[in-house]
């Protein structure tokens, strides 16, 4: 059974609406044409009917004076009695010019007598009193009409009976033969009136609209009807091959196509259809290979790429993102964008100054994550339409990153901040001492009699040496301390925030780690030169580091093995 939906569609159908408004405008011809016709037809009926009527009233009235001319006037009144009794016939009357209806009494006979000087004509023994049928007003428009028209036809409808009739004046003209009866002088002798029904003509008149309805709806359902089978074959069939072709497309059919027969506007457009279905074939078949293409990029990358719509919400989700987040894609579609990272302020933050100031590198799930996002806007840029995040893995970069800077910082052999870096942390923490007012120490040392050990014991021995004191600083300063190797068999320790005192202490300490220290069965032992900022000479790195390498020149020089502090002794020499 079709449901409304279809039944709707049906009704709204193009063919259909072609249909019902072809059919309304041949409907509407039809109709004026009918009603034009039948009231031609009406209208011929009566005037057919008032012609006849108007031929019996003459021959009537031909009648009458014929028998008036035979002498024999007395029949005239059952002439018109008899007359009256014809189905048909309303009413039939004669009168005189005047109006007055005649026959009925002795006016006419004593005239007639009169003028013939003998009783012609017998008086009546019994007259009826004068019965006057015509107004004056309605008399003077029936003799008009008599001599413009020869008869006039006045149509009346009964209140009562509801029943139409019409009413024929007639003429009764006064001849050379009725001269001697009554004279020369009048040109109309009498009137007839003849009331006749109209109900058989009305009669007729229904049965012609019948008749004309029944032609109208017989020519309308045969109108429709052609009118359906044409527009069915010629505009509806075309359009639903058009449709069904457009259907098939949609479900994916791409072999699809419209018939090109004939040479008309549908067949040119499912010429166009058909076109159209090729190009939009290539355009499919040439996104789904890019699409592939990108779906392969995506899937396979190891970037991290997580996509929004307009609404937020999550629609794409590459494996790449499950595994850098450790979450599934159901997880990541239900907990949202902001939520990538479990840091929705952050991740809000980063959207809204489109990661301006922002931090892109992050630590999450131990592992160091690049991360990036922006909003994603049409092409005016007045309404966004997603969001995209493109998340990477730096761990083993940053690793790689960390190598490498301390490759480049590092003393291979020693594991300490080499020379360059040593000369960049010094300037940088004696920048940092001076502008807030701090203390700064600095410990150069190298071990004494070093050349005997490469001597005696080769440069194997010595390198092992080196690195035996390297452990001991590692193990022995701060954390905020700067173990350096400066050089050969020179060390320098920068000590931050460190007093005169504490510097001093922090040296001695060292001597006798080292001097305890056994290498291979070999003792060794160090001398140490001491400056601390401001109160040692020397402002600048180079100064404050020559005068703790002159205060460690004084400790070789008074014995060895001894921590000397930089003094006014110690001072550089100016170039």
């Amino acid at each position: 059974m079709p449901n409304l939906q279809d039944w709707s569609m049906s009704i709204h159908s193009i063919g259909n609406r072609i249909l019902f408004l072809i059919g309304s405008a041949v409907m509407v011809g039809l109709c004026a044409m009918m009603f034009f016709f039948l009231r031609q037809q009406e209208q011929a009926i009566l005037a057919q009917n008032e012609r006849t009527m108007g031929l019996l009233a003459t021959s009537v009235s031909q009648t009458l004076q014929t028998v008036m001319l035979s002498g024999n006037a007395e029949v005239a009144e059952d002439f018109a009695a008899n007359l009256t009794a014809t189905p048909g016939i309303i009413d039939f009357r004669i009168l005189r010019v005047n109006g007055v209806e005649a026959f009925h009494d002795n006016e006419t006979i004593n005239a007639v007598n009169s003028r013939l000087g003998d009783e012609a004509f017998h008086i009546k023994s019994n007259p009826k009193p004068p019965n006057k049928v015509l107004s004056d007003t309605k008399r003077s428009t029936v003799h008009s009409g008599l001599f413009a028209k020869g008869y006039v036809a006045d149509y009346a409808m009964d209140e009562n009976s509801g029943v139409s009739s019409v009413t024929f004046w007639a003429p009764i003209h006064s001849g050379e033969e009725c001269a001697a009866c009554h004279g020369e002088n009048e040109r109309l002798r009498g009137i007839l009136k003849l009331t006749t029904s109209l109900v058989p003509v009305q009669n007729d008149i229904a049965h012609a609209k019948m008749q004309g309805i029944l032609l109208l709806v017989v020519s309308l359902g045969v109108i429709i009807l052609l009118l359906l089978l044409v527009v069915n074959r010629s505009v509806v069939a075309p359009i639903n091959r058009v449709s069904n072709a457009m259907g098939d497309v949609t479900n994916g059919d791409w072999n699809s196509k419209v018939p090109e027969d004939g040479k008309d506007e549908l067949s040119r457009m499912g010429q166009i259809f058909n076109t159209m279905t090729n190009e939009l074939q290539r355009t499919y078949s040439g996104l789904q290979s890019e699409r592939n293409k990108l779906t392969t990029i995506i899937l396979s990358a190891k970037e991290g790429i997580v996509v929004t719509n307009p609404l937020g919400e999550v629609v794409l989700v590459n494996p790449a993102a499950e595994r850098l987040l450790g979450k599934s894609d159901q997880q990541i579609v239900k907990e949202g964008f902001i939520n990538l990272l479990d840091d929705p302020d952050y991740v809000q933050n980063y959207l809204d100054t489109n990661g301006l100031e922002m931090p892109d590198t992050i630590v999450y799930n131990s592992r160091v994550l690049n991360f990036y996002a922006c909003s994603i806007k049409n092409d005016d840029g007045s309404e966004r339409i997603g969001s995209a995040a493109l998340i990477r893995d730096v761990t083993d970069e940053k690793k790689l990153e960390r190598q490498l800077r301390e490759l480049s910082t590092t003393d291979a052999l020693t594991g300490l901040l080499n020379r360059r870096r040593l000369d960049e942390v010094l300037a940088e923490e004696l920048n940092r001492a001076k502008r807030y007012h701090m203390q700064l120490g600095l410990l150069i040392f190298d071990v004494d009699h070093f050349k005997r050990f490469n001597d005696e014991h080769g440069h194997d021995q010595g390198d092992r040496v080196l690195q035996a004191i390297a452990a001991e600083m590692k193990d022995h300063f701060r954390n905020i301390d700067f173990p350096c190797r400066y050089g050969g068999e020179e060390f320098v320790a920068i000590l931050p925030n460190t007093y005169p005192e504490g510097a001093i202490k922090v040296a001695d300490r060292l001597r006798e780690r080292i001097e305890e220290m056994v290498v291979d069965g070999l003792k060794v032992t160090i001398s140490i030169g001491v400056a601390v900022y401001p109160q040692s000479p020397g402002d600048e790195p180079d100064t404050l580091l020559k005068s703790a390498d002159n205060a460690l020149y004084r400790a070789k020089r008074s014995g060895r093995n001894r921590v000397i502090f930089a003094d006014i002794n110690d001072a550089p020499e100016e170039e």
